[in-house]
């Protein structure tokens, strides 16, 4: 198995000002900075829990005569921080049951993104754990799926995911924002969160919406800016 770097995760300022942000916001900022960051098709096992902290990643391929196991990694994983699992997207062998579930609560993990599947999801929803996945099914990884790397870049809905990385979910999904762009993407998100509200309150006050747009540039706040722009 390829071993840690040393990369440290965890909460910080940039994590709680993301945390509060939607994911709509920040892939609207995504787009704006052009940035492939939308993971595509990993969606909430647990509707209505966000989650959100930097990416402790885990590595899986397919067994070979050795066999394998999903791995006992969790009590290495710092509180606040996001387990991104990379499956290959495979949805015929789970990666993360109710055990790590119950230990990654207790530990304060903020949640777990999965480009594969998880089981038990029963047990996130009664300790209201995020998890995040392709989907959910009950046939285990253990002899089909071996953990090779941890703290190693991997892929979440085809964007790549660095140790550290930023790792945001709501209900309509999962955003990643890379480590050495997160200001941007920061100063994007609370530009676009401030237009939107500014255009529900003239909306709220009568006035036209599509003159409300206009006024805050509405349309062109996710426009791709050039540098400097």
């Amino acid at each position: 198995m390829t071993a840690p770097d040393e990369t440290v995760v965890g909460g910080d300022e940039v994590v709680a000002q993301l945390a509060g942000a939607a994911t709509s916001a920040v892939s609207d900022a995504l787009d704006r900075l052009g940035i492939a960051g939308q993971a595509f098709g990993i969606r909430a096992v647990t509707p209505g829990r966000r989650m959100a902290g930097r990416a402790f990643t885990g590595l899986y391929q397919p067994v070979d005569v050795d066999g394998g196991t999903v791995g006992d990694y969790i009590d290495d994983v710092p509180s606040g921080s996001v387990v991104v699992l990379d499956n290959a997207g495979r949805t015929d062998a789970t990666v993360w049951g109710d055990i790590l579930t119950l230990v990654a609560s207790r530990r304060g993990i903020a949640g777990t993104a999965i480009d594969g599947v998880c089981r038990d999801a029963d047990r996130s929803v009664e300790l209201g754990y995020p998890i995040f996945a392709r989907d959910r099914w009950m046939r285990t990884g253990k002899d089909r799926v071996q953990l090779v790397g941890l703290q190693v870049p991997v892929t979440l809905g085809q964007v790549r995911v660095r140790p550290g990385d930023v790792v945001i979910g709501d209900d309509d999904g999962v955003v990643v924002v890379p480590r050495d762009r997160e200001a941007e993407v920061l100063e994007a998100v609370l530009a676009i969160e401030r237009a939107e509200e500014d255009i529900r309150r003239q909306v709220l006050e009568g006035i036209r919406l599509d003159e409300a747009r206009r006024r805050l540039g509405y349309f062109s706040l996710q426009t791709r800016r050039t540098t400097g722009g």
